[in-house]
């Protein structure tokens, strides 16, 4: 039996890079989610300009503007403290976060909300924020290349030059 599939190019005609490790997890998923968290926000602020002028548009940036900062300090963290001490960066992302909590609340509730506010752009500019933050993420942090296992020391390591038979 043939085929009539075209066959392609042939392999192993190229070379192949090796990949090293990623300069900065933590800023590039920063950027990318700030990139993506404000183009929803200007959008969100279009349609609040149109249906409750600049109250709208200012309130909705301030509601998303609160949680792009929140999650942003826990990415800062996870960069600085990260590099030297990965398995620590966890705790300190527990830790900060019940900071963060009590301190957005105390700010807010200790300087409360201003007459101009249009709470309801408030809150759909933060859910705006979360969600396509969290979606951005979670697309970076899919396309970030993470090593699970340590390379050997040696590059004459038996196990990797074939020279075992271990299954």
């Amino acid at each position: 039996m043939t085929s009539n599939a075209d066959p392609g190019p042939a392999s192993g005609k190229g070379t192949v890079g090796v990949s090293g490790p990623t300069r900065s997890l933590w800023l590039g998923l920063l950027g990318l989610s700030s990139a993506v968290a404000g183009g929803a926000l200007v959008v969100t602020g279009i349609v609040a300009a149109l249906l409750n002028g600049w109250t709208g548009v200012v309130s909705s940036s301030l509601g998303g503007l609160l949680v792009v900062v929140f999650f942003a300090i826990s990415l800062l963290i996870g960069h600085f403290v990260g590099r030297n001490n990965p398995s620590g960066a966890v705790g300190l992302f527990v830790a900060t976060y019940f900071v963060k909590v009590i301190g957005f609340a105390v700010v807010l509730f200790a300087v409360g909300a201003p007459d101009w506010l249009h709470g309801r752009w408030f809150v759909i500019g933060a859910v705006v924020a979360v969600v396509t933050w969290q979606a951005a993420e979670i697309y970076g942090f899919s396309k970030a290349r993470l090593q699970i296992f340590n390379d050997p020391e040696q590059a004459g390591d038996p196990k990797r030059n074939g020279g075992s038979t271990d299954v």
